[in-house]
This record gives structure tokens, C-alpha cells and sequence, in this order.
């Protein structure tokens, strides 16, 4: 893990949302690669021992990524994230739903819109995400699903994915 990346989340109950700062120890390039080629997705995204397998993704405006989270038993639990804004190195903005395996909907698990915005200083490159739910029982839900432990363990992924990225 990169040992001087700084990891910020919280949580605000009021407007339901969630917001994360990471910071990775790799040029924007690189981050942003890791976070739009399904190859490199497929490497970091799920937290261990469980796995992504991405089915398609088609990174542009009005495109999805199609994957599925895969666990050690081989359970997949199916998600799309369908692209709303695209700004190439600056920000990416999806819808995140749980859905079966051709992309339709499935109710009764929160849907949440991300924003990402990326920015690099001195070859660092930090990631600011916000997750905005529709009300408090989806922030709520998202919450008692691990979602805080989760990510922050994919986040880790990350910064082994990038390290790799970095050796010659």
C-alpha cells in the first residue's frame, strides 16, 4: 500500500451522500487508465478474496461497463455503471445499479451516482468521489453492506495495480 496516501470518508446523512479523497502515488495518466481500461478494473475493483470479471464496457458518454463481482465461491452478483459525463483526465460521472446479467435493473438494492473528479500534484494523483443516494434508507443500506470496508480494500488493489504500472 502506498504509505503516504491519505484516505478521506465520510459520511453525510443530510443530503445522503458519501465522499471519498484518495490519493495514489502514480502520474494522472496511470490513474485514470486504471480506472477506465477493464483490464486494469478487473485487477482492483473488488475487495479480496471476491473478484470482478467485466463482461463489456464501453468508456464514453451514454456507454456502460457491465461486470460482475465474483466471489470465492463463484457467486456473481451482477452491476452496471451506465456513463453520464465524461471529461478525459479531469472527471467521470456513472449511474451504479445492481442488475442481472444483461444489464437490467434489479430492485430492492440502492442504485448510487458517482463523481470523480482527478487531479495530480507533483506525481501524486488524487481522486475525489462523491456517491449521491436518492434518500437515507439507500445511504443507510450501502452502509450496512460494507461499502466503507469494501472500497477502502479496493482502493488498496489500486495502489498495488498502480505500483505494478510503475516497474519497468
Amino acid at each position: 500500500m502506498n504509505k503516504n496516501a491519505s484516505l478521506e470518508f465520510t459520511v453525510n446523512k443530510a443530503n445522503n451522500s458519501i465522499h471519498i479523497k484518495r490519493e495514489f502515488d502514480a502520474n494522472l495518466k496511470q490513474v485514470w487508465q486504471a480506472w477506465t481500461d477493464p483490464e486494469l478494473l478487473d485487477k482492483w475493483w473488488a475487495p479480496k478474496p471476491y473478484h470482478i470479471e467485466t463482461k463489456s464496457l464501453n468508456f464514453e458518454e451514454g456507454g456502460r461497463w457491465l461486470y460482475a463481482m465474483v466471489s470465492p465461491t463463484n457467486e456473481k452478483d451482477w452491476c452496471k455503471a451506465d456513463y453520464k459525463k465524461i471529461a478525459h483526465l479531469k472527471s467521470i460521472s456513472w449511474l451504479d445499479a445492481f442488475c442481472d446479467e444483461e444489464g437490467n435493473d434489479t430492485y430492492g438494492k440502492p442504485n448510487s451516482s458517482w463523481t470523480n473528479i482527478f487531479s495530480e500534484e507533483n506525481g501524486t494523483t488524487t481522486v475525489d468521489i462523491t456517491l449521491q443516494h436518492e434518500s437515507k434508507a439507500d445511504l443507510e443500506m450501502v452502509i450496512q453492506m460494507g461499502f466503507k470496508e469494501g472500497f477502502s480494500m479496493a482502493l488498496e488493489n489500486l495502489d498495488k495495480v498502480l505500483s505494478n504500472l510503475n516497474t519497468p
